[in-house]
């Protein structure tokens, strides 16, 4: 029963569009290094490899 649960959640799941003015907020709070990545990941509620892509994007 438990992973139908999972599997019907992952059918509904819609991926995400961020702006990229919101990208460039992330970059620069993650280049500032005063918050990890899974402190800023938990704050902007986006996956910590998302941050560092950002960030090297953004450099």
């Amino acid at each position: 029963m438990k992973k139908m649960t999972k599997l019907v959640a992952i059918m509904n799941a819609t991926r995400r569009k961020f702006s990229a003015g919101f990208k460039a907020k992330v970059a620069i709070e993650a280049i500032k290094e005063r918050e990890s990545l899974a402190e800023l990941s938990k704050r902007f509620e986006v996956h910590p490899n998302m941050i560092s892509k950002w960030k090297q994007e953004f450099i």
